[in-house]
């Protein structure tokens, strides 16, 4: 009998992506995305093919906020920097979107650095954790941050899936990434179908094929490049209009 069993398969490793391929992908997609929101006509088979391109960005942000969350030193000041940069572009985004009441992602992905702290103190107390996440999740969708408390719970999701999954002392050569990603993807999938069908699809190929490697993109500058193009490419996008 064959076994189809996840735990015997393998991604071939010419299609393996690393951390760094994850965060360009998303930041191509990022791009795209705003560029047809902002700069052209809605309605158009270009527009609605740009927008589906474009749904793989948040997703994928969302897992790698949980994979940095899990390997960063310092978790306040990674939520510093992500509030930091979320204040920055705030400006920004009022220019380009007004005083519609939403404010950027930046901000969305903060809260889901803050769940997750709030998880890892509080898990073992059941009830005030959930009791705690709630309220982050209502200050998401009270405060309006873009994709909403459904950003903040698919960070979470995603998290709590890899923990159950990845434990502290287990060494990256034998942990099954496939397998790993199959549960993520198939908890998360649900919120990610609210933002369009065909780019969570796209994004759960492209979460699948993470290898759980950080890749070539390493050190401070590098890092805090990515930090830095989120409010420049909304500056660039403004200055087009």
């Amino acid at each position: 009998m064959v076994d189809f069993s996840l735990s015997r398969f393998s991604v071939p490793l010419s299609l393996r992506l690393s951390g760094s391929a994850l965060k360009i992908i998303a930041v191509i997609s990022m791009v795209v995305d705003h560029c047809a929101y902002f700069l052209m006509g809605h309605g158009t088979l270009i527009y609605e093919a740009m927008r589906c391109i474009g749904r793989i960005a948040f997703t994928v942000f969302a897992f790698l906020i949980a994979e940095g969350f899990a390997h960063t030193r310092n978790r306040t000041r990674y939520f510093l920097t992500l509030l930091g940069f979320a204040i920055i572009s705030e400006i920004l985004w009022y220019l380009l979107n007004g005083a519609d009441g939403t404010h950027n992602v930046m901000f969305t992905l903060a809260l889901g650095v803050a769940a997750l702290a709030v998880f890892d103190r509080l898990c073992e107390n059941g009830i005030l954790c959930l009791v705690a996440l709630i309220c982050i999740l209502g200050i998401a969708y009270w405060c309006g941050v873009d994709y909403d408390w459904c950003g903040v719970l698919m960070t979470i999701l995603f998290y709590i899936l890899r923990r159950q999954t990845i434990e502290p002392w287990a060494e990256r050569n034998s942990i099954n990434y496939p397998s790993q990603a199959t549960r993520q993807i198939l908890f998360t999938f649900p919120l990610m179908m609210h933002y369009g069908i065909a780019g969570s699809i796209l994004a759960s190929i492209v979460i699948f094929l993470y290898d759980g490697t950080r890749g070539q993109i390493k050190g401070a500058a590098a890092k805090y490049s990515f930090y830095v193009f989120y409010p420049l490419h909304l500056l660039i996008i403004y200055l087009l209009l």
